[in-house]
Parts: C-alpha cells; structure tokens; sequence
C-alpha cells in the first residue's frame, strides 16, 4: 500500500509517494540521499540512525515515513548553516574536542547533543552521559564526545544558534 505524503526535511518541503513500510531511515537515505543518518541495528538501540522530528531525537529505521506526514524532519545535513555552509556549534564542539573514532556514530551523538543543548544550554557532565545514554559508541570514545558535548554548549552559549 501507498501513501502520498509531504515532510519538511532540513528546512525544505519534500513530498514522497512511499510505501506504508517504508522506514523514514531508508526514505532519507536512499530517496532523499541524506547519508547522516546511518543504519546501525534496525532495533532503534544503537542511536546510529538518530534525526530530529519537530525538534525531537528519534530513531529514524523503526519509525514508518508514511507515519510522520506533515513532519519536519533534521539530519545531520540539516545543521550546517545553508548559506555559508558553516558547521553548527555542536558540529564545531565534536571537530574540536576530537569525539569521533570511526564516526559510525557520530550522527546519533551530534543529533541528540543539539537536542540536549536546545533544552539545556549549560548541561553537567552527568546530564549529557545521562542524555547520550541510548547512543552505542563502540570505539569508546566517551570521554571525548563528553568533552565534544561540553565545548559545543560553550559554543553555543557565545552564538545566537
């Protein structure tokens, strides 16, 4: 079955004919060809696939496209400034405190710490292990993307973002 339906994805309206199955993941990435969002378990345990909905983390391979019509979407891509292409605070606070090995999953960090940091400007160091809980690193960079997570409040706390 088909469903037409239109979602705003990083600022721009994006209608899609999709299959009721289809997953806003595979929407993303293979129709839209977002590749922030990552496929990691297709559980949403991992954290890889993370996006914001209406400014909400949420995990992008279980949730159905057909589902969140009229939704605005955020990806990774989505962040960068789209006229000078500058990297949003917590793009920059990740690059600098060096929270990425591999990078697998940076995109759950990064989308979940602007989630985090829009609620809460000045976060403790409890508080963002607390909000990172759900997103797997496997290359134990936590320490890093703690200190990733505190250098982008610091930045934002400076920018009007």
């Amino acid at each position: 079955m088909r469903k037409a339906i239109t979602l705003t994805v990083n600022g721009k309206s994006r209608p899609a004919d999709v299959d009721t199955n289809l997953s806003l993941l595979d929407l993303l990435r293979a129709e839209l060809g977002l590749r922030g969002p990552k496929y990691g378990c297709g559980m949403a345990q991992c954290g890889a696939c993370t996006v914001l909905i209406d400014e909400v983390p949420a995990r992008a391979c279980m949730l159905r496209a057909a589902r969140i019509d009229g939704a605005a979407v955020t990806t990774l891509e989505g962040l960068a400034d789209a006229e000078t292409g500058a990297l949003h605070p917590v793009q920059q606070g990740f690059l600098k405190a060096e929270g990425a090995q591999c990078g697998y999953c940076l995109n759950g960090m990064v989308m979940t710490a602007v989630a985090l940091l829009r609620r809460t400007p000045d976060p403790s160091d409890a508080l963002i292990r607390d909000a990172l809980r759900h997103n797997i690193c496997r290359c134990g960079a936590h320490l890093e993307i703690v200190a990733s997570v505190r250098e982008a409040a610091r930045l934002l706390r400076g920018a009007d973002v």
